[in-house]
């Protein structure tokens, strides 16, 4: 479905005399994973709350796929499946019945749960698992049942509220695995997070929030390209520890922006045109016979990370 969307309109929320979202409007449409960026204390749980009822905006509204969350709740969340925070399961309970139970709860009818129950369990890699108690599950385990109980209903919309964190590195890549996974079903994604890395690895598109106001929405590329200033950045490795003046002879080639000392032989170089300037920077930097081993684009990461980095600072 092409005609998916999220909108939210001067949406606020005050907590007495706390703002934790402020005057929040943004327009999501299409089947595309979005990445919901901000520090922790940014909003970005209240936000997710807001969107499926859990918590009433202060002023603003909120749509789903143009249809008022606050008048017709049911209506607008049908086609949403959510995961906010991290809902602990009852350690009894095995996940086939918790998961009968919340598709019970989500109108799910009798006949179909058996089904979408072993569908969901499949589709997050737990199936052999279906009748072990929850209470010896790993942390990965549970958030992996967490997410397949968002999935039952066969959302066509999932909100996801920083799905990996506190899982370790196995749990992590996981999870990630997973909504890569249901990144091929065109399905519209809006994933909250603060872990950069994944952000850039799987999301099309990023919001970024602090202290409740959006500060940038955009594709990752563009909004590396508008907070940054455009141009482009590479790494290089030396080969040799001894770096006595390398920072300064890269610094003075024609073209460069700006150099960084990032570990024991590494340096990102920041400067401005496409392919025809990196081409031209790495023949300038073989010929200054600084010992360049390695020469490579910067990561997605590390790019995202300096506009993150940028925005929070500056506010934008």
């Amino acid at each position: 479905m092409s005609d998916l969307s999220i909108e939210t309109s001067h949406l606020t929320k005050n907590f007495g005399d706390f703002t934790a979202v402020n005057d929040l409007t943004l327009n999501v449409h299409g089947t595309k994973c979005v990445g919901f960026l901000g520090p922790n204390g940014a909003g970005k749980t209240t936000t997710l709350k807001i969107l499926t009822a859990m918590v009433h905006p202060t002023s603003g509204r909120v749509l789903i796929n143009g249809i008022d969350v606050q008048a017709h709740k049911r209506e607008a969340l049908y086609p949403c499946g959510a995961l906010i925070e991290s809902p602990e399961i009852y350690p009894a309970l095995t996940p086939r019945e918790a998961l009968s139970y919340i598709a019970e709860l989500r109108g799910i009818p009798a006949s179909e749960r058996t089904g979408r129950i072993k569908a969901v369990l499949d589709q997050v890699r737990m199936a052999d698992w279906i009748d072990k108690r929850t209470g010896k599950f790993s942390k990965g385990m549970k958030q992996r049942v967490n997410i397949a109980a968002s999935l039952l209903p066969d959302p066509d919309i999932l909100l996801l509220d920083e799905p990996s964190t506190g899982l370790d590195p196995r749990g992590m890549a996981e999870v990630r695995s997973i909504i890569l996974d249901l990144k091929k079903q065109q399905k519209l994604i809006f994933m909250s997070s603060h872990l950069l890395g994944e952000v850039a690895d799987f999301c099309d598109e990023v919001a970024m929030i602090d202290q409740g106001k959006l500060l940038i929405y955009d594709t990752i590329e563009r909004v590396i390209e508008r907070v940054n200033g455009g141009g482009a950045a590479v790494e290089i490795d030396l080969a040799s520890s001894d770096l006595t003046g390398v920072q300064e002879k890269i610094q003075g080639l024609p073209g460069v922006d700006h150099v960084e000392h990032v570990d024991t032989r590494t340096f990102l170089i920041r400067f401005g045109g496409g392919l025809p300037a990196q081409e031209r920077l790495l023949s300038e930097l073989v010929a200054a016979k600084i010992g360049v081993i390695s020469y490579k684009p910067s990561s997605g990461m590390s790019r995202l990370e300096d506009a993150y980095l940028n925005l929070i600072k500056g506010g934008y």
